[in-house]
This record gives C-alpha cells, sequence and structure tokens, in this order.
C-alpha cells in the first residue's frame, strides 16, 4: 500500500479533467524545481489575509461534512506554533481529483488553507472524500505544512477509521513505521463529524516544496 501520495504528484496530472490515485503515483517523474515552486500553495497564498478557520469548497453540499480541528506545534512538541500554514487538498465524494484552471494555473477545486492563532489552533470544514475502488485508493486528505518564516513541507496523509480499504495490514504498517495519529477516528456532533489532529512541524523537511 502507499501510504502517502505527494504533492508533486497531484500537481503534475493537473492537466486532465480528474485523476485516480494510480495515476498520479505513476506520474511522480521529469519535473524540475521550478515547477514546483510555481505550483506551490502557500506561495500562491502568501500576499493573503489567511484565517485559523477555512471552509472548503462545496462544503454545503456535501453529505459527510467533516470539522477538523487542532494544535500545529513546534518542532519541541510542546510550544504552540502561531501562523503556521496548513494546506489540505482532496478528492470528492466519489474519489476524484477535480481541476480547476485560474489564468494560465492550474489547481485542485477541493483545497483550503488555514493559518493558526497565537495558540496555535486551526479549524476546518471539509467532507469526507470517497474511495476510487478502481485504484484502491483510500480516502485522505493530502497536508502540507509551513511554519512562519519556514519551508513548506508535506506530511503524511490524513487517513479515516472507517474506510473499508483501510484494512488490518495497512494498519499494522502504520503502526510499527508510520504515526498512528493520521487515522483520524471523527465523531457525531451536532449533526457534524468532528476530529481532532494536532501536527508537530519538522525542524528540516525530507519533502520540501
Amino acid at each position: 500500500m502507499k501510504n502517502q501520495i505527494t504533492f508533486l504528484s497531484l500537481v503534475l496530472l493537473l492537466s486532465l479533467p480528474t485523476f485516480s490515485f494510480a495515476q498520479l503515483l505513476a506520474s511522480a517523474n521529469d519535473r524540475t524545481n521550478d515547477i514546483l515552486m510555481e505550483r506551490n500553495p502557500t506561495e500562491d497564498y502568501r500576499t493573503l489575509s489567511i484565517p485559523n478557520t477555512a471552509t472548503i469548497p462545496d462544503y454545503d453540499l456535501k453529505k459527510d461534512k467533516l470539522k477538523l480541528i487542532g494544535i500545529i506545534y513546534e518542532p519541541d512538541g510542546v510550544t504552540p506554533a502561531k501562523n503556521a500554514i496548513l494546506f489540505i487538498e482532496q478528492a470528492d465524494e466519489h474519489g476524484d481529483f477535480h481541476v480547476k484552471k485560474l489564468g494560465k494555473k492550474r489547481y485542485l477545486h477541493h483545497r483550503v488553507m488555514v493559518k493558526t492563532d497565537e495558540n496555535g489552533r486551526y479549524t476546518i470544514y471539509t467532507f469526507i472524500p470517497g474511495n476510487d475502488r478502481r485504484f484502491g485508493q483510500l480516502q485522505q486528505l493530502f497536508p502540507i505544512v509551513k511554519a512562519e518564516g519556514g519551508v513548506a513541507y508535506e506530511i503524511e496523509s490524513f487517513l479515516f477509521n472507517e474506510d473499508p480499504l483501510l484494512t488490518k495490514l495497512c494498519r499494522k504498517k502504520i503502526n510499527k513505521k508510520g504515526d498512528p495519529t493520521r487515522i483520524l477516528i471523527p465523531k457525531k456532533e451536532d449533526k457534524i463529524l468532528v476530529v481532532e489532529k494536532n501536527i508537530v512541524l519538522s525542524d528540516i523537511s525530507s519533502s520540501r516544496i
């Protein structure tokens, strides 16, 4: 199982109207750092005022609404990281990635960005993405984080405990080598699913964007 899909894989197929998990993985080569920087979503938003609470496009139209909350910490795992950025993109409820175009730039439609408050807290209103069973695509949220004044980098995708494709073998591998907290366990609260996901920033990112 591929535990993580890179943002590089996502941006490389932006010329297609929709694309699959397998296609994303198959096209992760032959790109330059210049293209990566051009596509970097945190750079897109650097001149804008980013709130600590944001809503993904089409949220009101989705059935399995999700409120994702949490705290982003400094690398010490204790100090809240203020003004840290969390960017998330995802498939729709059917497992499809929808591409939009603004000028010459292509981007995924279902994406959202927040900046933590002084206490390191953030809130995102989104929905649970679907599977694409043709390619064994898990329900995933693909995150990028960026400390204030730091470098944007990707972290392991967020998974969902109730995902029918998240097998016992996958869980075992995650528990052994990965971050078990990446498997989200939402709880129903007032007709909406709510889950907390705290993040600890890395001193040095291995997958910079």
